[in-house]
């Protein structure tokens, strides 16, 4: 079963868990479970049907975007991440 490691600021969906096994061979259909298992944190991903801007996906190493996007196949062991990107600083 795939899995998806959860950053710390987004722990708080998911009872404080930082990997969640989902079910699924696309990353659109894991993070469909995903959301389907803690939907306060739909929100957060997603804006409407496609991920937020600032939500980046990797499977291992690689950046969907890259690959196929929410269409990119994943297989029973992939490790899944969703890392947000930060910004803001000084000028």
């Amino acid at each position: 079963m795939p899995s998806i490691k959860i950053p710390t600021p987004l722990r708080v969906y998911t009872g404080q868990q930082a990997q969640v096994s989902v079910t699924g061979a696309t990353i659109g259909e894991a993070l469909t479970d995903l959301t389907r298992q803690y939907p306060e944190l739909r929100q957060h991903l997603f804006n409407g049907e496609q991920l937020r801007n600032f939500v980046n996906v990797y499977v291992g190493d690689e950046d969907i975007r890259f690959l196929n996007g929410m269409e990119t196949d994943i297989s029973e062991t992939d490790a899944l991440r969703i890392i947000p990107t930060i910004a803001g600083g000084r000028a």
